[in-house]
């Protein structure tokens, strides 16, 4: 808690700011001035601690929003017919904005299979969302990597194509083309074809409209889990599940 002292120095000093008459000297509020910046200088903790608020109230607004958004963005997250889909007969929609070379997207992997393999109702719902540069700034590999990943659906490899680019540490154009030939995909054919470019930039658009600004990102029912953090995903699963059986 921001000590009350501090609330009560910095109001004094925005009513005497306020209240002053025109041409009234400020140096009764410069003496106190001087005493509160003191008393920060001694306790640097209480900025930290105002920091902290101020960024946990921007967080809840943030996450207020992304609600909103959610619910106006429901078939465009969970019922567009290009995504891949596992479990499809699930009665509880998982949705993740990943790329296929963000370090945060491989080291969630084997917690996403398990999700998927042990709980059934669990309908998953994959959505391409290249968003790293390489190393000139553009979106390159991980572009080539969403279009493979799209070819492989069309084929009906997603998974052992997702799978196999997911593991790749890190994922170039030698692993995607690895990944492709291994399931009979012609790797300069799918990572050249613009065909999936337009689906990819609406999910781009998708996933910044609900707040998913990196990777991974999840959407749960309203809720938006930002980042690994699977013990706020299997939350906002068991939330889901609930409003589910209500």
């Amino acid at each position: 808690m921001i000590r009350p002292i501090v609330l009560a120095a910095v109001f004094a000093l925005a009513v005497a700011g306020c209240s002053r008459a025109p041409g009234q000297t400020a140096r009764g509020d410069d003496a106190f001035g001087q005493q509160v910046r003191a008393y920060l200088l001694k306790h640097p903790e209480v900025l930290e601690e105002a920091s902290a608020k101020l960024n946990q109230q921007r967080r809840t607004q943030a996450l207020a929003a992304a609600s909103t958004a959610i619910a106006g963005k429901k078939a465009a997250l969970e019922a567009d017919p290009a995504d891949y889909v596992a479990n499809p007969n699930g009665k509880v929609t998982v949705v993740e904005f990943f790329d296929y070379r963000c370090p945060y997207c491989k080291a969630a992997l084997p917690d996403i299979k398990g999700l998927i393999q042990n709980n059934k109702d669990i309908r998953f719902v994959f959505k391409e969302f290249p968003i790293l540069p390489d190393s000139d700034g553009k979106i390159g590999v991980s572009l080539r990597a969403a279009r493979a990943a799209m070819a492989a659906a069309a084929a009906g490899k997603y998974v052992q194509v997702h799978d196999a680019m997911m593991s790749a540490r890190p994922l170039d154009d030698e692993g995607i083309a690895r990944a492709l030939k291994a399931n009979g995909i012609d790797p300069a054919q799918a990572v050249a074809s613009t065909a999936y470019d337009k689906h990819l930039k609406d999910v781009h658009d998708l996933a910044l409209d609900v707040g998913a600004t990196g990777t991974p990102s999840f959407v749960v029912g309203d809720t938006l889990v930002e980042g690994n953090q699977m013990d706020a995903l299997t939350a906002a699963i068991a939330k889901a599940r609930k409003s589910a059986k209500s």
